[in-house]
């Protein structure tokens, strides 16, 4: 039996792919084994190639490799996109009496299953259902237990009625039944080990979501975009539950506004939205922070520039996050590595933000966003959850912050930087912010020495977290390796999983991944010890290298990809080796 099992469906968009990809994750999550999964899909509402793909495994799986088993094939095209990763013994499931299928070629040493697709699903009750007959067909393949699909199905339609459930665990069966019966061929290579775990399966924005409801967020101001706009939907109908609220802006510039509006108001806060948006809320990341207003902003990075291409992976946003905006603002940038890291990161911003009153970027991306991911339910721990609100002051300590006429100074002088924080409806907390330069209450300034002082107090904030919190790197692989192999963001669990292939190989590596990109820590010293320094990144220019030579001091090799695909493990381990393979020739 292999160690992971890869299944995908791929055909038009439109075609229920999406739908039909994540009812299989659920049900081989029910079942137990471990899920990885991988979308691609045109910026189209219908047509285009769309694909939806599934590793999975009793171990735990965090990455894409370039091998398909068993391949569900709505369309020729389907099977020409990923010949590359069909090999001796891929089964291919097709509906061989569609006229577009009818002249199909299986590969020779491949296992092509014409299978009635859409006929069989009519017999269950609509043609709607001949993804679910290709599900039915690929249990028997792999050996698995349809009752766990039945769950999953269950699940997906109990809502619309119990006779949709039961038409679709029909259609299933027939899929299941017509292999057995028709294709005497044995599949034991694709037996589907289940298990008793219990997983939970969930992506990164549905994980940013879970975090923010988790952190105490109580208001969400948002505009549809891709691929950010499962943030919002994931709230929606959840948050009110918690006393929160969810708003649809006009535009990511009122988004922004509106959330600033209510963090000043004293809720937890946030906005997610993608580059565009990012460009349009530009002007407010100044306000944030020196209004020195807490607040969380999620970009949900895509491939750009301009409207680029929305439903590809890129991490190109780097840049704006560390210096978007004019003149200087203090400011944290986080990314979160995995799709868990996306529940914890997401707490974690909005702690840094009421602590220390700034703006803070939490970096997730495409790859990340729509990635479905199985996890233990203690990855999600509740009880752990550890709320900060800063520096808070009520009516009974607010008179050490107030001038000898009893004004409060919410921008105080301070020797951390922090200034204290009082909630609307405090008593001898009335004050105001502007966006213009001010004085400790918030009036307006154009005084020199309080300009000085205003600008460095804000800067001292970032010192300040700087010392105080924990900004270490997460460390994978053999921590004396000469190789040192650095990234950021989505890219771990490929370059985990790449780092293992490397040693099978008699290559070791050490593996840095980096959550902070600002404040960061202090790789110096890591950089300047190692003979070769990688660093992975989803751009085209390095912007991550460009950081860490500034830092270090040294030149640095650089694997970048930026065709509007994540890496894939066995991609990374073979780029890492000719890297050095050119670096030893060189």
């Amino acid at each position: 039996m292999p160690a992971d099992f890869n299944w995908a469906i791929g055909g038009e968009a439109g075609d229920g792919i999406d739908s039909t990809g994540k009812i299989f994750a659920q049900a081989l999550s029910r079942a137990g084994r471990h899920v990885f999964t991988s979308k691609d899909f045109a910026s189209r509402i219908r047509g285009g190639y769309t694909a939806y793909k599934v590793r999975t495994s009793v171990d735990q799986v965090q990455s894409v490799v370039d091998r398909l088993d068993v391949l569900i094939a709505l369309t020729q095209r389907t099977i020409d996109e990923n010949l590359d990763e069909l090999h001796e013994g891929s089964v291919i499931i097709y509906d061989g009496e569609r006229t577009q299928m009818q002249d199909v070629e299986i590969p020779d040493g491949m296992v092509g299953l014409s299978v009635p697709l859409k006929r069989l699903a009519e017999d269950a009750g609509g043609a709607i259902m001949a993804n679910v007959v290709a599900l039915g067909a690929a249990c028997e393949v792999g050996s698995f237990p349809i009752e766990n699909l039945d769950s999953a199905l269950e699940k997906r339609f109990k809502s619309k009625g119990q006779q949709l459930v039961e038409n679709n665990m029909e259609a299933a069966r027939a899929g299941q039944d017509y292999v057995k019966e028709e294709y005497d061929h044995d599949f034991d290579d694709y037996d589907l080990e289940t298990t008793d775990e219990d997983y939970v399966l969930l992506n990164g924005d549905e994980a940013i979501g879970m975090g923010a409801i988790a952190a105490g967020c109580r208001y969400y101001a948002g505009y549809p975009i891709t691929p950010a706009t499962d943030v919002m939907q994931y709230l929606t109908g959840r948050i009110e539950n918690w006393g929160g609220h969810v708003v649809q802006a006009e535009d990511e510039l009122s988004a922004i506004n509106l959330a600033l509006g209510a963090a000043r108001a004293g809720a937890r806060s946030m906005t997610a939205t993608s580059g565009p948006g990012i460009d349009l809320m530009t002007e407010t990341f100044g306000l944030v922070a020196t209004s020195e207003t807490p607040l969380v902003i999620a970009d949900v990075m895509r491939s750009g520039p301009s409207t680029g291409m929305p439903t590809k992976q890129e991490q190109g946003d780097l840049n704006m996050a560390l210096y978007g905006g004019h003149g200087e603002i203090p400011r944290f940038v986080l990314a979160p590595t995995t799709v868990s890291e996306c529940f914890w990161k997401t707490v974690e911003a909005f702690n840094l933000a009421e602590k220390y009153q700034t703006p803070v970027f939490l970096l997730a991306d495409l790859a990340m966003a729509v990635t479905e991911q199985t996890f233990s339910p203690e990855a999600f721990d509740m009880d752990a959850v550890e709320i900060d609100r800063g520096f808070v002051v009520d009516e009974n300590d607010i008179g050490e912050h107030q001038t000898e006429k009893g004004q409060f100074k919410p921008h105080e002088l301070t020797e951390d930087g922090v200034s204290p924080r009082a909630f609307p409806g405090t008593d001898g907390g009335a004050h105001m912010s502007t966006g213009l330069e001010h004085d400790e209450m918030g009036r307006r300034t154009e005084d020199t020495d309080m300009r000085i002082e205003q600008v460095d107090k804000r800067n001292r904030k970032v010192e300040t977290a700087t010392e105080r919190e924990d900004w270490s790197p997460r460390e994978f692989g053999d921590p004396d390796s000469d190789t040192l192999v650095l990234s950021w963001g989505s890219n771990e669990g490929a370059l985990v999983e790449a780092v293992r292939f490397l040693e099978e190989d008699g290559i070791d590596v050490r593996f840095l991944s980096v959550p902070y990109i600002f404040p960061r820590p202090d790789l110096s010293e890591e950089i300047n010890d190692a003979d070769d320094v990688i660093v992975v990144e989803c751009n085209q220019t390095g912007q991550f290298a460009d950081v860490l030579e500034h830092d270090a001091l040294r030149r640095v090799k650089r694997v970048n990809k930026y065709n509007g695909v994540r890496f894939k493990a066995d991609e990374l381990a073979d780029d890492i080796k000719e890297t050095l393979a050119a670096e030893a020739e060189a």
